[in-house]
């Protein structure tokens, strides 16, 4: 199976999305006085994907057969079902299969030393290895996000005794947030990791 984890924010929903979410959730209350917040629908919930993040996401989907599983904070805020749903909603050709485990869950002695330093990068990455080793199955696989979490840039960071090599192998970062998983070399560094040999 072929894997590709994937972050929201900054790869596919870029920064000239955010905040549509307030505007989609004072338009539904409008109507829905009666919905509180924390029950809104997912549609209201999320900023819109960038239409041609979305396109770029979806050739490299079709092109190499990969499954996603959703390594996004959003994995926070709806289940998989919700997620799979607002995925179609914004045009993207498959479900996601899986959302990576919440690290406070998976290390609770690591999270406990993490939360006050804000390791956002530590954290994701583990949570994704965490999941990898669970899933033996997997033959190829990548993590996309903005967040910097190749082995290069977290060694530098952080030298833990349990994780001498901190960091994901397979990654491909996304620095531009207006441009995301589109920018240019993005989907060719990451087709290399999910096409076969």
């Amino acid at each position: 199976m072929k894997v590709l984890f994937l972050d929201n924010d900054g790869v596919i929903c870029l920064s000239n999305n955010w905040g549509g979410r307030a505007v989609k959730w004072a338009n539904f209350h409008k109507d829905n006085r009666d919905v509180e917040f924390t029950d809104r629908p997912v549609h209201t919930r999320f900023d819109n994907f960038d239409d041609k993040a979305v396109k770029v996401l979806n050739e490299i989907l079709e092109q190499t057969g990969a499954e996603i599983v959703v390594s996004s904070d959003w994995r926070l805020h709806a289940n998989l079902e919700e997620l799979g749903d607002y995925y179609e909603s914004q045009g993207i050709v498959k479900r996601p299969i899986a959302v990576t485990d919440i690290f406070k869950d998976v290390f609770p002695k690591e999270w406990n030393a993490f939360r006050f330093r804000a390791d956002l990068e530590i954290e994701r990455s583990m949570e994704i290895g965490h999941w990898l080793n669970n899933h033996p199955e997997v033959t190829h696989w990548v993590a996309v996000d903005d967040l910097n979490m190749s082995v290069d840039f977290l060694s530098k960071r952080f030298s833990g005794e349990e994780d001498k090599n901190p960091g994901l192998t397979n990654f491909v970062l996304t620095p531009r947030s207006r441009e995301g998983i589109k920018q240019s070399g993005i989907k060719e560094k990451i087709l290399k990791f999910l096409k076969d040999d």
